[in-house]
């Protein structure tokens, strides 16, 4: 991270200022709640408040540490959405040996090999490696019992918690230009906008949402909410633009890009909690629920956004 940049200071200003507005706002609605359901709601608001406090603290250390700094946070965010993704899908004996793998093999490589910078090894390792690996290790465990859901469901995990998450650390291996932020800023853009959009959908869901969107996974998300959100998250990404290579024009488009890809990533998510019959994925992060909760949008969107920089920004 470019710390003398005045993108930088911009940045840091807007986003603990905005953090500090709303310290402002729970502490006096604290003050001024009476009922009982009123103070449970500012609780809950000042909870998250204090939970987005320390991710956004944790984010800008990693990301003032560099490559490194970037891929150990990230590493650590895949391990614990791994484990939570394993705790509520139903695992056997005969898993154990895939597990194990999964969790102390597979995952640390998949970020050594964000932190060399190893593209071509990176790109197909869980796809295909892990892939194959997986069923492999099952077999020996003798257990034929629900041998293709079982092994489905530690591949969909690895794809999603591991795989997909790792592309943002990898963003900063990417030759991309200007960056007035240094490599840092291409994941901000990606976090900022693909968490924005699920924040404005929230919001604009509460102020006018009337008609459910796909009300069988998420009832509380509305196709008021998903419009507004969105098109007010492009907005905000196409004024970000200078923690990019974009132009704002080009800036918005890939907001839009990924707001709509991270709407799906938490439908998808959404649908896995459906059928498992479950409100969130652990209780991590207070008034989040777990590490899932908060990344199931970026699942999705990371990996669009990396290959869109990639293959139509980066120079080789």
């Amino acid at each position: 991270m470019n710390w003398s940049s005045p993108v930088t200071h911009h940045v840091l200003i807007v986003v603990f200022g905005v953090l500090s507005i709303a310290s402002l706002i729970g502490f006096i609605l604290s003050r001024r709640a009476t009922s009982e359901e009123g103070k449970t709601t500012v609780a809950n608001l000042n909870a998250r408040t204090n939970s987005w406090w320390v991710m956004v603290i944790v984010i800008f250390t990693a990301l003032s540490l560099g490559n490194m700094g970037a891929t150990l946070i990230f590493a650590l965010v895949s391990f614990l959405a791994l484990r939570e993704f394993l705790t509520v899908t139903p695992t056997r004996g005969a898993d154990h040996a895939a597990l194990f793998v999964s969790f102390f093999i597979v995952l640390p490589y998949q970020y050594w090999l964000v932190h060399t910078q190893w593209y071509g090894m990176f790109v197909i390792m869980i796809p295909v490696y892990a892939f194959v690996l997986i069923p492999m290790l099952a077999t020996l465990g003798g257990d034929v019992t629900d041998f293709l859901e079982r092994n489905a469901r530690t591949q969909w995990g690895l794809m999603v918690c591991v795989y997909f998450i790792s592309h943002i650390p990898m963003l900063m291996s990417l030759k991309v230009e200007p960056l007035r932020m240094g490599p840092a800023g291409p994941v901000l853009f990606l976090i900022a906008v693909t968490q924005g959009s699920d924040v404005f959908q929230y919001v604009w869901g509460k102020l006018c949402g009337k008609r459910p969107i796909v009300p069988k996974l998420s009832p509380k998300k509305t196709v008021e909410g998903f419009v507004g959100g969105v098109l007010t998250a492009a907005a905000m990404g196409a004024g970000m633009f200078r923690l990019t290579p974009f132009n704002p024009w080009q800036a918005g488009v890939v907001a839009l890009l990924l707001c709509i890809t991270g709407f799906f990533g938490g439908l998808v998510m959404s649908a896995i909690k459906r059928a498992r019959g479950i409100k969130d994925w652990g209780t991590l992060i207070e008034g989040h629920g777990g590490m899932m909760d908060r990344i199931d949008s970026l699942c999705f969107s990371a990996p669009v956004y990396f290959h869109v920089l990639r293959y139509f920004f980066a120079r080789d």
